[in-house]
């Protein structure tokens, strides 16, 4: 996970820096918290588990960071609060436990609020199962896409 997460940030560079976060599916926050390690302006950190939003509020005092910690399913969230518009979205749903059933990141991918809710000049980082074609939805364009592992990343942004 450090070295998949370090590569994203590579990718992402100069973005960083400034720029408003979401972090969906938080679990510890490790995105976010990577963000505002490297600048970010602000971070919003969603995850439907108390003991996920727990973690990460315990992780952000014990480095001294400060973020929005919200205990609350994910597109619920973006349905709350998708106007107020992110730089950066870090989407990591929890894998399909069915290997051939349906996939959470498909489900958050169509979600008209994930759109609305990133910025016209934004990026969506949505961590998946690697397996099949990227999934493609007509209110993003893919920009690169890399695999590690049992894992993809894959990044858009609005059309």
């Amino acid at each position: 996970m450090d070295r998949v997460r370090g590569a994203i940030f590579s990718s992402l560079g100069d973005a960083v820096p400034g720029a408003r976060i979401l972090d969906l599916f938080a679990g510890s926050g490790a995105m976010g918290i990577e963000a505002l390690s490297r600048g970010a302006g602000s971070a919003v950190f969603v995850d439907s588990h108390p003991v996920c939003t727990a973690c990460v509020k315990a992780n952000l005092r014990t480095i001294g960071f400060e973020g929005s910690v919200q205990t609350m399913e994910a597109l619920k969230f973006l349905e709350l609060y998708a106007e107020d518009g992110f730089d950066l979205i870090f989407a990591d749903p929890p894998y399909a436990t069915d290997r051939d059933g349906p996939d959470p990141a498909l489900d958050i991918l169509a979600a008209p609020a994930l759109a609305a809710a990133l910025r016209s000049t934004g990026t969506l980082v949505l961590e998946r199962r690697a397996r099949g074609a990227n999934p493609l939805v007509s209110a993003f364009s893919l920009l690169r896409s890399r695999r590690y592992g049992k894992s993809a990343v894959d990044f858009y942004t609005l059309p």
